[in-house]
């Protein structure tokens, strides 16, 4: 219960996680330094959901530099790094619980322009800090000084709207989200993650302040996205960011999957929210973000390529090869790491290719094309193909996923499975140059890659003498070419 007239609640010691024992250490420190010390944010809301984190956001009424050096130095606090100028130091601590990143901040409150997301910091007061907070399931602070150590300071109602289940910002949401705009993405990311919902003057000022997310840095809106992409049940979130424009915003090629046309009475289904349910069928499978990243862009060129035809009806002709082009130029906007792109582009560029192998009898080197151009990622590609069936028809849903099992189970039978399932050329460009004669050049290329097809259609067994006599049949044809390539 919380007593509403000092805003403290008492937490009975089954209703919590069990607190590091170092937190204590940290609130005896604060004791003997004077200040006043909590456990605030996150990591509270956490506890009282009983759910995982390492994250520890500590909040002082003194001056936080000094004693986040002592607590380094007493506890053995290791990667210290000290930003003194927003008066707050970040370093590991560890505990027989685990090991922690813990935050050593002062209280403050804050002022903003209107341009930026940066505020104007001031020192402040316990009350200041807590009402500065996105939503007030973060406006909670737990006492860690021994005077009410393990009290909840809940000005705002936030363990009551815990247990509701609903997130609603501390001050008025227009001015949460014109202050501080990234808010609203940490809105649809709670949402996902913890199953919330948002009372409607929340969504009604996100709507409101939408185009507000295009002052905060593209990096922060990524991160963000990401973590809402590794939810539980991503759709919750990315729903939110499209019902409230924050989509359009930030990825307007995503929004534009959206919507229902009509051509003489013939309508299509809506690719963005056909979408969300592929997400979400991949995230019940694996919890990889580019996996996932792939299914929110497999069908990003749709827009782009729908036509009308009216002996067919809607077509999307060549949307798979398109796509790749456009995913490239969302991962360059939104500033994504280049590593995972090659990997993306290969499932938005492949996610059909399966699809008319279930329908019909399958070659032995249609299996290895689709298993030489997938690779290793031939069962992530799978994957994505079942998570695309959104249809409501069940019987239609039971054909496709019986016609899936076919092609796997022509895809076990074909011989070199785990070879192609890795690709590796049985014999390398080097090879090819010693055995032949050749330098460096396009023909070298050439006979590469008719030596690989040979191999995918079947023509030639995988193995290095196979490879190399067929080289050697290929120069012959060439009439023993100039062995300047």
């Amino acid at each position: 219960m919380t007593d509403h007239r000092t805003g403290i609640q008492v937490m009975t010691t089954n209703s919590q996680r069990p607190i590091p024992e170092i937190l204590y250490k940290i609130g005896d420190m604060a004791d003997k330094c004077g200040i006043g010390c909590f456990l605030v944010g996150g990591y509270v809301r956490d506890m009282i959901m009983q759910r995982p984190c390492t994250d520890i956001d500590i909040m002082v009424t003194g001056d936080p530099v000094p004693f986040a050096k002592a607590v380094r130095d007493e506890l053995n606090g290791r990667n210290f790094v000290l930003f003194e100028r927003f008066r707050t130091a970040q370093l590991e601590l560890s505990d027989t619980l685990g090991t922690f990143k813990v935050e050593l901040v002062g209280a403050r409150k804050e002022s903003y322009n209107s341009d930026s997301r940066k505020p104007v910091t001031l020192i402040g007061t316990v009350d200041d800090d807590l009402s500065r907070r996105d939503f007030t399931i973060n406006a909670l602070a737990l006492v860690l000084n021994l005077e009410g150590r393990n009290q909840i300071i809940d000005h705002f109602d936030g363990m009551t709207d815990i247990d509701a289940g609903i997130l609603r910002t501390p001050l008025d949401p227009l001015q949460t989200f014109s202050d501080d705009p990234l808010r609203m993405m940490r809105a649809a990311r709670f949402a996902a993650q913890l199953n919330f919902t948002l009372l409607p003057e929340v969504v009604e000022a996100m709507k409101a302040m939408s185009e507000r997310i295009k002052i905060v840095s593209i990096e922060r809106v990524s991160h963000e996205f990401f973590k809402i992409m590794l939810s539980p049940r991503p759709s919750k979130g990315l729903i939110i960011l499209y019902e409230t424009g924050v989509l359009k915003e930030i990825m307007p090629e995503v929004a534009a999957m959206a919507g229902i046309e009509q051509v003489d009475g013939m309508g299509h289904k809506d690719t963005l929210f056909h979408t969300f349910q592929v997400i979400d069928n991949v995230a019940a499978q694996s919890g990889n973000l580019w996996l996932r990243m792939a299914a929110l862009l497999h069908d990003i060129a749709k827009p782009a390529t729908k036509r009308f035809m009216k002996s067919t009806g809607w077509t999307f002709h060549g949307h798979d090869a398109v796509g790749p082009k456009i995913v490239s130029r969302i991962f360059r906007q939104m500033r994504w790491p280049i590593d995972p792109l090659d990997y993306v582009q290969k499932m938005v560029r492949l996610h059909h290719r399966p699809i008319p192998l279930s329908k019909e009898e399958i070659s032995d080197s249609a299996v290895r094309r689709l298993m030489f151009d997938a690779g290793e990622d031939l069962q992530d590609l799978m994957n994505l193909c079942r998570a695309d069936v959104t249809s409501k028809n069940p019987r239609k849903v039971a054909q496709i996923m019986s016609n899936f099992n076919h092609v796997e189970e022509k895809i076990a039978e074909v011989g070199e499975k785990d070879q192609l399932a890795k690709w590796r050329p049985p014999i390398s460009g080097e090879d090819i140059m010693t055995t032949l004669g050749l330098t460096e050049g396009k023909i070298v290329g050439m006979i590469k890659k008719r030596m690989e097809n040979a191999v995918i259609d079947g023509l030639i067994p995988y193995s290095r003498e196979a490879a190399l006599d067929y080289i050697l049949q290929i120069q012959r044809e060439l009439g023993g070419e100039s062995k300047e390539s």
